[in-house]
């Protein structure tokens, strides 16, 4: 078989609903040569079923990478995913994002030597997360502002994230405050460069893990490039139970010193 030209890896634990709707985005993609790989942080069997029954329905390779259930260890699936990936270019997103039919394709086109792209996505409250059917995806209906207005969503800025295209999301890119960094609902970039700062700190739990792995990527002379106005995903509504404060206060101190001492390496990553 050949090599895709891209691994999207997509984080999930136990949320077949909404991993259902992504797999099906996926299917919908314009660009086709990639594989997704499914970084399951010990889900029930469930989540297997699913994803064998989705493998007989779309386009793209399905690759499985599940462990047991430790608790909160997105960081050490993930550096388990990053391993699995076929593709020297890697798109990370989580199991409630549903893209957009360009996203793999923007990511795609946007990509160089010596940078990673930080993407965006558009936030959705659970009765529209929960109301979004199959059909809805294919017809990228829940793209659309005006479908999502008629289901009750407000008029804001943010609504220029789905509606911007062309000369003006390029524009907003540059213009937007928010800083490029590793977004683990929608950030892509090398291989290479991700092993070579070797992945993600495994001791860092809810809270912060992706972007500490951008600030080691900036450390290790990367650049970023701002994409959120154009890879775009729709994030669908979900309960966050495995966010506490010591979690967050013991990531805040893993990424301080990350910064201060301009760390590259973690010793905490895919090798140990």
């Amino acid at each position: 078989m050949e090599i895709p030209k891209i691994s999207v890896i997509v984080s999930t634990y136990n949320a077949e609903e909404w991993l259902k709707k992504v797999l099906w985005g996926f299917e919908q993609q314009i660009f086709k040569d990639f594989e997704v790989v499914i970084a399951d942080d010990g889900s029930k069997e469930p989540t297997k079923e699913l994803i064998d029954e989705m493998s007989k329905k779309v386009h793209y390779p399905i690759v499985h990478v599940w462990q047991e259930d430790d608790g909160f260890q997105k960081s050490r699936i993930l550096n388990k995913a990053v391993t699995a990936c076929s593709a020297d270019y890697i798109i990370m997103t989580d199991g409630d994002c549903i893209p957009r039919e360009d996203f793999v394709q923007v990511h795609y086109i946007n990509k160089e030597a010596g940078y990673f792209i930080s993407g965006g996505y558009y936030m959705l409250p659970m009765n529209i997360s929960k109301l979004i059917t199959l059909e809805d995806i294919e017809k990228q209906r829940c793209f659309n502002i005006q479908w999502l207005k008629e289901k009750g969503i407000p008029q804001t800025f943010k609504n220029n994230k789905l509606t911007a295209q062309g000369f003006i999301s390029k524009i907003l890119n540059w213009i937007t405050p928010t800083n490029a960094s590793w977004n683990g609902h929608n950030s892509s970039g090398w291989k290479k460069d991700i092993e070579n700062v070797n992945g993600f700190d495994e001791r860092m739990q809810y809270g912060g893990q992706d972007r500490e792995l951008g600030e080691r990527l900036f450390n290790f002379g990367l650049k970023s490039k701002q994409l959120r106005y154009s890879a775009v995903c729709v994030h669908l509504d979900h309960k966050r139970g495995y966010k506490t404060p010591e979690s967050i206060a013991k990531n805040v101190g893993i990424r301080n010193t990350t910064k201060k001492e301009k760390r590259v390496w973690t010793f905490y990553g895919i090798t140990k």
